[in-house]
């Protein structure tokens, strides 16, 4: 049994307790192996969203960012080309894996899925 031990990674509980192999946290229910949080640490914190571009890199909110390849706009006869370029994205958790909201020039706002874009 470990005497001490970790907070919950979610919602930093401290009251954490052992079953079987995990470590459950008995206020939002999260269970984790204790050995696979530290390894997954890897610098980022624990429990916090990284969003990344289509290339890896870890976009933050005001980012600049490069559309990738072109896409199709609903009720639009043109779309937004490859090579368009958006100023300060803001990260958002939004449905069907768009997680970027932001304002495209000549479209307005609307959100766009972070793997059609690199950060500029």
């Amino acid at each position: 049994m470990i005497e001490n031990l970790p907070p919950c990674p979610k919602c930093s509980c401290e009251y954490t307790y052992e079953m079987n192999a995990l470590v459950v946290c008995p206020e939002c229910g999260h269970e984790w192996v204790p050995a696979e949080a530290a390894a997954e640490g890897g610098g980022e914190a624990a429990g916090e969203r990284v969003v990344r571009d289509a290339v890896g890199n870890v976009l933050q909110d005001g980012d600049t960012v490069v559309v990738v390849k072109a896409l199709k706009v609903k009720g639009s006869p043109s779309g937004i080309k490859a090579g368009t370029k958006v100023r300060n994205i803001r990260l958002v958790d939004g449905v069907d894996g768009h997680d970027i909201d932001c304002k495209v020039d000549g479209f307005g706002a609307m959100q766009l899925k972070s793997g059609v874009v690199k950060k500029a």
